[in-house]
């Protein structure tokens, strides 16, 4: 196990918790006022059983990190509420439980490059690329007149997620979206 203190965590970090289990880090902040102790919320999920916890430390305090390899897999397919994914070089097939993709297990295409981190042989998180790029498949009409650069519209993708977009996109346009907070990016180029 590595010692880091609290300020260093970033999400997709495993974290051996003071009661022995395991947890994947969601998302964490740090918070600086102009007076006062600097702090770090860290909101993470056990991977035992998928319960989420929010912490909060002193920027300072020193948290246990797992040792965890990180190899790339490629996606294969769904296989009931597990995902299945390959070794690239060996082609070792790979399971994976719905509940520990989360919400991210929407975007997830077939051949994807998945990088998953391994603890003692079995994988415990799973970071999915950065953008990925989807279809609109149902979207409002264009307003008239609506141009004002910071109107967004609802919008739902082939995948099912949720989305807001700039009023001059419409339906079977494909777009790029940020895996990490479902939000539109650009056009895609293709």
């Amino acid at each position: 196990m590595a010692v880091e203190i609290a300020a260093n965590i970033r999400r997709g970090n495993i974290i051996e918790y003071t009661d022995g289990q395991l947890y994947s880090v969601l998302k964490a902040e740090s918070f600086r006022p102009g007076k006062g102790t600097p702090t770090t919320t860290i909101e993470m999920r056990r991977i035992s059983d998928g319960i989420k916890i929010v912490n909060t430390y002193k920027t300072t305090d020193k948290l246990e990190k797992a040792f965890v390899e990180d190899i790339g897999h490629t996606y294969l397919y769904q296989d009931g509420d597990n995902y299945v994914f390959m070794h690239p070089e060996t082609f070792e097939q790979v399971y994976v439980a719905g509940t520990m993709l989360g919400d991210n297990a929407a975007f997830l295409q077939e051949n994807m490059e998945v990088s998953l981190q391994i603890f003692n042989g079995d994988p415990v998180s799973a970071t999915l690329p950065a953008r990925i790029t989807a279809t609109i498949a149902e979207t409002e009409p264009v307003v008239k007149g609506q141009t004002a650069s910071s109107s967004y519209k609802p919008a739902i993708l082939d995948n099912g997620v949720r989305v807001m977009v700039p009023p001059h996109i419409d339906a079977g346009t494909r777009i790029v979206v940020n895996t990490e907070d479902n939000t539109y990016l650009e056009r895609a180029k293709d």
